[in-house]
């Protein structure tokens, strides 16, 4: 393992970013774009390509949930925040249905990833935590309190897959991620009961 200043920028940004966005700060969204910036050089550096070519998509899910929070419609405004979009939640068709896309679009994406690039080390893996992520973060880009559950996979993957890299700080962060998803999934579930 060694040291990289754009693994440590990460981690920081990362973390602010959701520890906002697990008590429902609109402002989660300002740090998301530095931190989606400094996740494409560093996924570049340590040639995960699935994680690298995820940045620029995740950049436009960013620019879409900084829109829904601060433009609900009328039926979705936060009974606390007013303007605001509210916390609501995935029914069981939808869970359904978004696990079964992540799995499928997961295993094409590896299998055109071992092809395409073989460098990556995890192809699998890697392609996993990026259909998760993509997931959460449009979950999260509508406040829906399932966003928690997959951030949460998503945490424990990353952990497994910075460790097997040998990021040194990115380890950390995941398991710092870890604690916050599963705080922010309470807090969220308590917004969704407050209708806030």
């Amino acid at each position: 393992m060694t040291f990289s200043w754009i693994d440590l920028v990460s981690s920081l940004l990362g973390l602010t970013c959701v520890f906002l966005a697990g008590r429902g700060s609109k402002y989660n969204f300002w740090v998301g774009y530095l931190y989606t910036a400094a996740l494409f050089f560093l996924f570049l550096q340590k040639n995960l390509l699935a994680s690298l070519l995820l940045q620029p998509v995740s950049l436009g899910i960013n620019i879409l949930g900084h829109y829904r929070w601060t433009h609900p419609k009328a039926d979705e405004v936060s009974a606390e925040k007013q303007g605001e979009l509210k916390v609501s939640m995935l029914n069981w068709y939808e869970r359904v249905l978004a696990v079964a896309i992540v799995l499928l679009v997961a295993a094409l994406w590896g299998w055109l990833l071992q092809r395409l690039f073989p460098a990556d080390p995890h192809p699998y893996l890697d392609s996993c935590v990026t259909m998760l992520i993509l997931m959460a973060q449009l979950l999260s880009a509508q406040k829906k309190w399932d966003c928690w559950v997959a951030w949460i996979i998503v945490n424990i993957t990353q952990l497994i897959l910075h460790l097997s890299v040998g990021n040194i700080f990115m380890p950390i962060v995941s398991a710092l991620y870890l604690v916050n998803s599963i705080v922010s999934l309470y807090n969220w579930e308590k917004m969704y009961k407050r209708k806030a």
